[in-house]
């Protein structure tokens, strides 16, 4: 017993030594934050585990690192982890643990945003859809009950935290709450009580804001640290005394210093100037400021994982999260990157040896696809269960069928041998609706935009409306963004009832490889309305990252091996290209690649798989 007391002791030492010495705070006497004691500084940039592939992940740390940063800020998505209420996914790239030991490993400390909102340019902000099942649900206000999802995640996070020996220095509630309509005090304060009653009281707390007085007075609550976020359109020293407004001793930090923009379809594509990037970042970090660098790599909306924005009308982003960013969408070192590096040189010592190289990438050429067959013709692959009977169209929300497509399928109630406006009066087409009368491509409504289109046919006609969600708005007043037909249509002057449903699971059906050509179905010629393509990309010996080009297509999904690589729209840009990372591919195994063409394919159905992106060319805004 006596030869144990020594080691048993020893053991007591250095436990007791860890947590004493672990210490991460705030010094309001000083204006600077603490580490270990020590006054600290953080050089930061943000990166989205959901936007990268995970054996992605190590790379794009290791870049970080070598950049000189000492810190990044980290998104987590909700609706990426509970998809489905209830059901929590934290396998696989959903594993934020992993995330945050291989950060932990490569010396990089965590700034945690958990929302529950998060904003981002993705998907309803991060909250997850079900939430709209609840008629009239006021989002981001004590009407929301994120205490189960929290519940979860903090308990998960709380070891994580650098006092308890992890990484996570600071977790932020909320996020820019003060730019959103509802100003709901007791919403943040329950926050506030959830994140002390799962964190504990030792971790640094905070919120970020924009550089608004309105902003930052319903965005910030007191126990809370109050930091705020501006680009380089920006007066420095006007937006730090605007934080000093709100928290007049303590540390000035930048939460989200924009080194890049977002695109919606339609937009050009969005640059941030370097010499503005690296010359703003030198005379923040010159005046002591914690700086976080918002992208510093932005990565990919795979699948449907994409925001949309709705200021005028609905702008739905991009698949390409590039950002204009430091790291490019395939983690590539930009000259932003070493103009950066060059910069944090003069505020701490850079780490020793080479910045990781560019992944390889490989042109793999063309591939002709074949025609499967029409979304109509493959409704017992797509919709197994069958639809769902309703006098009136039902939501996306109201089918559980949060994300992708859903077919709503009536008959013509007269016959219409003249053009007769099919009309969504209360502008209820949300986002894109296809059309066919048996089986006959009629054309497209689109929400905002394009509410009325003609149609002609015969009583008892097959209509089929295929309604695509092209992401929920992720910003502002309007997300509470319902999916589907959310009201009648009319045809003439008739409303148009009886409806079956067709809730599609396309994904599953690629991933099992249910929609290859040898099972071709029936329907239209090719190139008409909605259809579905596949093919093959031969093996090669080589998988390495590549870009794949729709040239002549018009709008679409594309998968690679049962991957969602998310939507094209070459007419619409200024994306023409999608990124294929290489652990998408197999070096010795035929590669097999679906493609859903909303509205004309060209006769010569090839694709081209490029060694570089194209994310800057804007096609016609039709």
């Amino acid at each position: 017993v006596i030869s144990v007391c020594p080691n048993l002791l020893f053991a007591l030492i250095v436990l007791i030594c860890l947590f004493r010495c672990n210490s991460f705070s705030i010094d309001y006497k000083n204006n600077c934050f603490r580490k270990d004691g020590k006054p600290f500084q953080f050089i930061s940039g943000s990166i989205h585990y959901s936007r990268i592939p995970r054996e992605y992940w190590k790379d794009r740390l290791l870049k970080m690192y070598m950049t000189g940063l000492n810190a990044i800020q980290v998104y987590v998505p909700w609706n990426f982890h509970e998809t489905v209420q209830g059901v929590f996914n934290f396998a696989g790239d959903r594993d934020l643990e992993y995330f945050l030991n291989l950060a932990n490993q490569t010396g990089l400390l965590v700034i945690l945003r958990p929302g529950p909102y998060i904003c981002a340019e993705w998907e309803m902000g991060g909250l997850p859809a079900w939430l709209l099942q609840k008629p009239n649900i006021i989002l981001r206000s004590a009407d929301t009950a994120a205490s189960d999802w929290f519940g979860v995640l903090l308990t998960k996070m709380r070891p994580w935290l650098y006092q308890n020996g992890g990484n996570i220095i600071s977790v932020q509630v909320e996020n820019e709450y003060g730019s959103y309509f509802a100003c709901d005090y007791n919403y943040m304060r329950h926050l506030h009580t959830l994140f002390r009653l799962f964190l504990g009281e030792d971790v640094i707390l905070f919120t970020t804001d924009g550089n608004t007085d309105k902003e930052m007075i319903c965005g910030t609550l007191e126990g809370l640290y109050a930091t705020i976020d501006f680009g380089t359109d920006t007066n420095i020293t006007a937006a730090f005394i605007r934080q000093r407004r709100f928290e007049p001793k303590g540390p000035l930090v930048n939460s989200e210093f924009y080194t890049g923009w977002l695109d919606h379809w339609g937009d050009k594509h969005a640059s941030v100037d370097t010499v503005k990037v690296s010359k703003m970042l030198g005379e923040m970090l010159s005046m002591g400021a914690s700086v976080n660098m918002y992208m510093f790599e932005g990565g990919t909306n795979f699948g449907y994982w994409n925001g949309a924005d709705h200021d005028t009308r609905f702008r739905s982003v991009v698949t390409s999260y590039d950002y204009n960013a430091p790291l490019s969408e395939a983690g590539d070192p930009t000259d932003k990157l070493l103009a950066i590096r060059d910069v944090i040189k003069n505020f701490r010592d850079i780490p020793v040896g080479p910045m990781p190289p560019a992944t390889p990438k490989f042109a793999y050429g063309f591939v002709t696809l074949q025609k499967v067959g029409n979304i109509s013709s493959l409704l017992d692959t797509l919709s197994p269960q069958g639809p769902v009977q309703s006098q009136y169209p039902l939501t996306f929300e109201e089918i559980k069928q949060y994300y992708g497509f859903m077919l709503y399928r009536t008959t013509l109630p007269r016959n219409v041998p003249e053009p007769t406006p099919l009309i969504s009066p209360l502008n209820g087409i949300h986002d894109r609706a296809y059309v066919s009368v048996n089986g006959v491509y009629q054309g497209l409504m689109e929400r905002d935009t394009a509410l009325v289109m003609n149609v002609t046919g015969q009583q008892g006609d097959q209509l089929d409306i295929l309604v695509e969600n092209m992401g929920r708005v992720h910003f502002g007043s309007y997300i509470n963004d319902n999916k589907g037909l959310l009201g009648n249509l009319i045809l003439g002057n008739d409303v148009l009832t009886d409806w079956s449903i067709y809730p599609l699971d396309i994904d599953t059906a690629v991933a099992n490889g249910w929609l290859q050509a040898a099972h071709s179905g029936s329907g239209m010629e090719a190139g008409d309305g909605p259809m579905i393509y596949s093919g093959t990309l031969k093996p090669t010996g080589l998988a390495w990252d590549t870009f794949v080009k729709l040239n002549g297509w018009t709008k679409g999904q594309v998968w690679v091996n049962g991957v969602n690589l998310g939507r094209y729209w070459p007419q619409r840009g200024p994306q023409q290209t999608l990124y294929v990372p290489r652990p998408f591919l197999s070096a010795t195994q035929p590669n097999n690649i679906t493609v859903l063409e909303l509205e004309r394919a060209p006769s010569h159905r090839r694709i081209l798989f490029m060694d570089r992106p194209q994310l800057n060319s804007t096609g016609q805004k039709t």
